[in-house]
């Protein structure tokens, strides 16, 4: 199996997990977007806390659009992609909710959206 069609699963460390939309997420990323996106998700999960605790994660809270509050986020400037995900305190791991392009209103929505379909 290539690189390009293994799962998410099989590419990050154990403490990181995904929803099966996030999952569907990374498979439909190009090439070079879905390398960088992964190399971002590696870099989090060795210290997944927010930012405030030491961490890489940035936290979210209520937008305009949505409301995220407890939830992280890793920015990808370079790109253009987010990845929200929850911080989970039991392993120091994280749950995946959403890797999108960088449009605010969007990917907030759709995530919040997940949240409350998936009981997060």
């Amino acid at each position: 199996m290539s690189k390009s069609t293994k799962s998410l699963r099989s590419l990050v460390p154990d403490i990181v997990t995904a929803i099966e939309e996030a999952v569907r997420d990374f498979q439909d990323l190009d090439g070079l977007v879905k390398l960088t996106v992964l190399k971002a998700i590696k870099k989090v999960s060795t210290n997944p806390k927010p930012n405030t605790e030491g961490g890489y994660g940035k936290p979210l809270g209520h937008h305009s659009s949505a409301d995220l509050s407890g939830y992280l986020k890793i920015k990808i400037k370079s790109i253009g992609y987010r990845v929200v995900y929850k911080y989970i305190k039991d392993n120091d791991g994280m749950r995946i909710i959403i890797i999108s392009i960088r449009d605010e209103e969007k990917v907030y929505k759709e995530a919040e959206s997940r949240i409350r379909g998936t009981n997060i």
